[in-house]
């Protein structure tokens, strides 16, 4: 264990987290300082955070800019038949552009009714659990809750929608929704932290292609599935190099796949050669 986390912590003091947030959708999030911008842009960008950077980058910046200097104000004012037609032709992969519409429609009447994202998650975490599995299953089930009619014509919630809204009581890994956690709670290095009270290592692990396929080749899973499961156990692992801050490594591990650096097709010259197929 200790020379895998010698390597780890070496990757993380030595990792440039700035040069690439240009290359991560975190830069979004940053763009803004009022807590409420933050919170609403970082949740958009999350939800398109899936498949290549420079295909749902464009997505997000569209959405962004038609909100206009401030996406939490945009958001409580959001009307379906006034601010619908701002997004026309909008969509990415999955979501059709009603989804997209219905997104903002959701955000819009949660915070209109609780103030904050960080309310209702705040309202199901408790102190007491291992990690935010109950609060993220609680915030996605009240954003869920929204009456859609306005939309959809109805009160559906269709696959291209729901997908916005992964949940760990459905067994699944939550990537977006984690990452996004990881943004509001982490408070180091380019993670945003206005999210107070919530302990570091409450956090999951973001799990995507990368982090799965370089936590099973270091020996912290021995898990196939790419599911909350594995999430868990991968984040129990890193608790081992550091307790109070396992999610510390995320960021460096997940960019050493998306840059290339560490691949499937090869290990040469992989910072983390030495420990892989333990």
């Amino acid at each position: 264990m200790e020379p895998l986390k010698k390597t780890l912590d070496t990757l993380y003091a030595e990792y440039n987290f700035r040069d690439r947030i240009a290359f991560d959708p975190i830069e979004f999030p940053r763009r803004y300082g009022d807590p409420g911008d933050i919170e609403a842009a970082g949740f958009i960008a999350s939800c398109f955070a899936y498949g290549r950077v420079d295909l749902f980058k464009p997505v997000v910046k569209g959405i962004l800019d038609a909100a206009g200097s401030s996406p939490y104000a945009f958001l409580l004012g959001f009307r379906t038949a006034e601010h619908g037609p701002l997004l026309e032709g909008v969509q990415y992969r999955f979501n059709r552009n009603a989804d997209i519409v219905c997104l903002l429609h959701i955000l819009g009447s949660v915070l209109r009714e609780h103030g904050s994202l960080e309310r209702i998650f705040k309202n199901f975490y408790r102190e007491s659990d291992p990690h935010i599995g109950s609060g993220l299953t609680g915030l996605v089930n009240a954003l869920l809750e929204v009456d859609t009619s306005a939309v959809y014509g109805r009160d559906i919630r269709p696959g291209g929608l729901r997908q916005f809204f992964p949940s760990p009581a459905n067994g699944s890994a939550c990537k977006r929704m984690n990452m996004f956690l990881r943004w509001m709670i982490r408070d180091r290095d380019i993670d945003l932290g206005i999210w107070k009270g919530i302990p570091k290592n409450k956090l999951i692990i973001p799990l995507d292609v990368h982090i799965a396929r370089i936590s099973r080749c270091l020996g912290l899973t021995g898990r196939a599935s790419q599911d909350w499961k594995t999430a868990v156990e991968i984040t129990a692992a890193l608790k081992r190099f550091d307790p109070g801050d396992p999610l510390k490594y995320d960021f460096a591990l997940c960019h050493q796949g998306i840059s290339g650096a560490c691949s499937s097709k090869q290990c040469k010259g992989c910072a983390l050669a030495a420990h892989a197929c333990l």
